[in-house]
């Protein structure tokens, strides 16, 4: 008998593992590194991503009213300088990621224009271009892929590509709970695609995403807080938003949290902040424990 109830105690605890699959523990330092960012170089920042052309930086995008342009910012907080992007005006550059794109061993960089506060945008876009390998390097071959939502314009400021299949992810900003979208690969750059519907996020005030380099983990940033989710193998990008387990990790408070990304050896992630009303803002790295 006594061995009979440990069978069925140990049955009970295996059964009660295999329905919480996904468990985790996300270990990223809560006290971050600070790079102070000199005041009136880089005050609305919107994008961020780590660069792969020339390591130790990484390139910022400020939304709308700002240039056109991409400004590379170091570890350190310095500003190397900006690059333009021709052809296009920015109406409200909203989200950066890189990621791959049409051609094998080439990492893209992708610019959100989905930034809508007033939700009357019927057509969105998203400019992808090769990553520049270095400030002198000028900017020539811009693709823009026009979307729109399949139900109604939407405000977003989430964007990230997923490095496995090459799709596009965008989550919205203000609904009391987001929703998720995708514009799969190969996006159409010559017609208006619309965009593939999943679903709510439990989550409102959205203003940035990210993916790792391997795809294995994302994080889903909020003005105020930060988000973990892994992604186990085989699972969707949706099913590990939607239905997987997060967790939300400590980080510092900031003006108005807007940017958030992996660094390229996914070692640790990156946020900063647009200033507001703030005297200066920094360039944080939570590293990996």
């Amino acid at each position: 008998m006594r061995k009979f109830v440990l069978l069925i105690f140990s049955l009970a605890i295996i059964s009660c593992k295999l329905a919480v699959p996904g468990v985790y523990e996300a270990q990223f330092a809560s006290d971050p590194t600070a790079a102070p960012v000199t005041p009136g170089q880089i005050d609305e920042a919107s994008g961020v991503a780590d660069s792969r052309s020339q390591p130790g930086n990484v390139w910022i995008e400020q939304d709308s009213g700002n240039p056109a342009e991409l400004a590379l910012l170091g570890y350190d907080g310095v500003l190397k300088g900006k690059i333009s992007v021709p052809g296009f005006d920015n109406r409200d550059w909203e989200e950066l990621s890189i990621g791959p794109g049409p051609k094998d061993g080439v990492n893209y960089m992708y610019i959100g224009e989905i930034g809508d506060n007033n939700a009357n945008h019927t057509i969105s876009q998203i400019y992808r271009l090769p990553e520049p390998a270095s400030l002198q390097t000028p900017i020539t071959q811009v693709e823009r892929i026009n979307f729109r939502y399949p139900d109604g314009p939407r405000d977003a400021e989430a964007m990230f590509v997923d490095p496995a299949t090459k799709d596009i992810y965008i989550i919205s900003k203000r609904e009391t709970k987001v929703h998720l979208y995708s514009l799969p690969y190969p996006q159409d750059v010559n017609q208006v695609t619309v965009a593939k519907a999943y679903g709510e996020l439990p989550l409102t005030f959205v203003t940035s995403a990210a993916i790792s380099p391997d795809g294995a983990e994302m994080l889903v940033r909020t003005y105020t807080q930060v988000y973990y989710y892994k992604r186990d193998a085989g699972q969707s990008i949706s099913d590990a938003l939607q239905f997987g387990n997060s967790r939300q990790l400590t980080i510092r408070a900031e003006p108005q949290g807007e940017a958030i990304c992996f660094d390229k050896d996914n070692k640790g992630f990156f946020t900063i902040s647009e200033r507001a009303s703030a005297s200066s803002v920094n360039l944080y790295y939570y590293a990996r424990k």
